[in-house]
């Protein structure tokens, strides 16, 4: 399988301009691709992490990246995605969050001659004449096809500045410059990133006369439509500073049953051979599949050392496990009511709480969890052999308590 029939398999690609073209060149690792990062914190997070394993997925092919910093756009700010306007950033903290991704990119991707590139935008946009650029790239933009983009719809409402109006004319420029410089001929971004995508290959178009490609990575949402690499504290950041490799594992360790094995296809560098044979995977089967999406991700990210110090911590925390001071409460069959036992019986079991009234009222006010999972329906039940695995579970900031069917 080559490379652009694996990017369709993993569900990676949500729009192209010419599919043909796209498949042959970057197939034959024909491909000078770009994909911009504006540096809006001082840590790459999930989001970019996902755009990171599609350049080396290119790279490995062949193609060579282009990765573009935004030390120029973000003194703008992108409004895609967005329904108010970015908080201005000074000069300092731009480059202090340039010089971040840098470092945290030098992880994922191949840097050096005849390999990958890092450029940064402020380099070109910056010295910019404000008249010049109006003249020369302005009059390719037609500000009426501009307001329908889906980018500047949804911002139409509350109101969409200027200074946010001409972010799609900085991106366009951006290919337009890359084209001339490095001869990048295709540019790689998120689906909310198609709008100013395509006015990058209609500004090349007009100016130059010839063809440029653009290509959308399909966004990383759960199974209810919701962006992944969001918590109640935060993003999921690469920095383990701001995001510990323990928590990192936790969070892939965690995340739905419905969305798992789309994450380990998008994300991971697993055979597709190996992927596939976890698709009639039920129950327990898909808690092992979490923790290989945890390992493997936390293993790209913060090494394979890190990946094991987070998995033996997370398994003697919640599995049981050699050293774990977890008190243990062991529960006969006749807990289970076909085949499962539902949450009000197991804090009840575990002594958590007094009575099932009382375990009702602590899941609707949203304090308690199992296996590090909020649970807010208090229908929830677990199945025989998820309790043989055992469940942690947690009454607001109480110590664990482990149940397991006996």
């Amino acid at each position: 399988m080559q490379i652009y029939e694996e990017l369709v398999a993993r569900g990676l690609i949500a729009q192209v301009t010419d599919e043909n073209e796209i498949r042959e060149m970057v197939n034959a690792g024909k491909a000078t691709f770009y994909i911009g990062f504006d540096p809006t914190a001082d840590s790459l997070h999930v989001g970019h992490f996902m755009a990171l394993c599609l350049m080396k997925r290119l790279q490995m092919a062949g193609n060579r990246p282009v990765v573009l910093i935004g030390g120029g756009t973000a003194y703008i700010g992108d409004p895609s995605g967005r329904t108010d306007m970015r908080s201005m950033m000074t000069a300092e903290t731009i480059q202090h969050n340039c010089d971040c991704f840098k470092k945290q990119m030098e992880r994922f991707i191949e840097f050096g001659e005849d390999k990958a590139i890092m450029v940064n935008n402020a380099d070109w946009l910056l010295g910019l004449n404000y008249i010049e650029l109006l003249r020369e790239v302005g009059a390719c933009f037609s500000v009426n096809r501009m307001l329908s983009a889906e980018c500047y719809k949804q911002r139409m409402e509350k109101g969409l500045s200027f200074l946010e109006f001409n972010y799609m004319i900085m991106q366009s420029y951006d290919f337009f410059y890359l084209f001339q410089k490095y001869g990048c001929n295709m540019q790689f971004g998120g689906d909310d990133q198609w709008s100013n995508m395509l006015g990058g290959t209609e500004l090349i178009r007009r100016k130059l006369g010839k063809d440029a490609h653009a290509m959308t990575i399909t966004l990383l949402l759960n199974s209810e439509g919701k962006k992944m690499g969001k918590t109640a504290s935060g993003a999921v950041w690469l920095d383990p500073n701001k995001t510990s490799p323990f928590d990192f594992y936790q969070y892939w360790r965690n995340v739905g049953d419905a969305d798992v094995l789309k994450c380990i296809r998008m994300l991971t560098f697993l055979p597709l051979e190996e992927i596939n044979a976890m698709d009639s995977w039920e129950g327990s089967r898909l808690n092992e599949a979490k923790d290989i999406l945890a390992y493997e991700l936390t293993k790209l990210v913060h090494g394979e050392e890190e990946a094991e110090k987070a998995r033996a911590s997370s398994r003697a925390l919640f599995g049981g496990g050699a050293g774990a001071d977890v008190p243990t409460v062991e529960l006969a069959e006749d807990v289970l009511r076909d085949g499962s036992a539902d949450i009000l019986t197991l804090l009840v079991s575990a002594g958590l709480v007094p009575s099932r009234s009382e375990a009702r009222r602590a899941v609707e006010q949203g304090g308690v969890t199992a296996n590090d999972e909020k649970i807010t329906d208090i229908k929830a039940t677990f199945d025989a052999d998820t309790l043989r695995a055992g469940v942690m579970l947690r009454r607001g900031k109480k110590s664990y308590k482990k149940v397991i069917l006996a």
